[in-house]
């Protein structure tokens, strides 16, 4: 079993709706997944309530509790973890990371974000794990991402190929616990994360396979 680990400092990075949207655009590609939230507020919990589909799981519990809960999911044949931490770089964002094959930090392309992910960084410095920071909620044909990555990897912070930009179809969809896949299966949401989910898999050693598995 693999385990990604979405972490941000920063609240309104998009983190939630990177790990939700990853988990499903998994289950598409074939994969067993679970999604742990370890975010107090339980975002992605919530969304799971609205849900209809019943997959993929998602399951709430302290950071305290991830070893046990990595345990059950591959006892129960999950190929894929995915966790939702809290908006902070504290103990529980620490103990997610190490616990991760892949550390991804969702980044908006605005000066104070920016900023902010130097603490995230550093947390997935420590915890020696590969990580990468996603462009996420970027403003569409604006120069501005471009400038973000190029001074990001200017200091030496691997950036993932793919951007998550603000598009409409990832504000609708989860309003009722869905995904831009389900939403707008054709739309350029739902493309993005596909192109992200598949990258994600190379990074993590995982076969790809076509994405037509439907939700049950």
């Amino acid at each position: 079993m693999k385990t990604i680990a979405v972490i941000s400092q920063k609240g309104g990075a998009g983190k939630t709706t990177i790990a939700v949207h990853l988990a499903v655009a998994a289950h598409l590609a074939g994969k067993t997944v679970a999604l742990v939230d370890l975010d107090p507020q339980a975002t992605a919990r919530k969304w799971f309530d609205r849900r209809e589909a019943d997959i993929p799981e998602v399951i709430g519990d302290h950071a305290e509790r991830l070893p046990q809960l990595m345990e059950m999911a591959e006892a129960n044949g999950a190929d894929l973890l995915v966790i939702d931490t809290a908006p902070n770089a504290d103990r529980a964002s620490l103990r997610a990371a190490k616990s991760a094959d892949l550390i991804l930090i969702p980044c908006r392309p605005a000066a104070f974000d920016l900023d902010a992910i130097e603490t995230t960084r550093d947390l997935a410095d420590l915890a020696r794990k590969p990580s990468f920071v996603v462009m996420s909620a970027a403003p569409v044909r604006s120069a501005l991402t471009d400038e973000a990555r190029k001074g990001l990897e200017a200091k030496g912070t691997a950036v993932a190929p793919t951007v998550i930009h603000a598009r409409v179809a990832f504000a609708h969809s989860v309003i009722d616990g869905r995904t831009a896949m389900e939403f707008e299966p054709d739309g350029k949401a739902a493309a993005e994360i596909r192109e992200l989910c598949t990258w994600a898999f190379k990074q993590l050693g995982m076969p790809t396979v076509k994405q037509d598995r439907k939700l049950a």
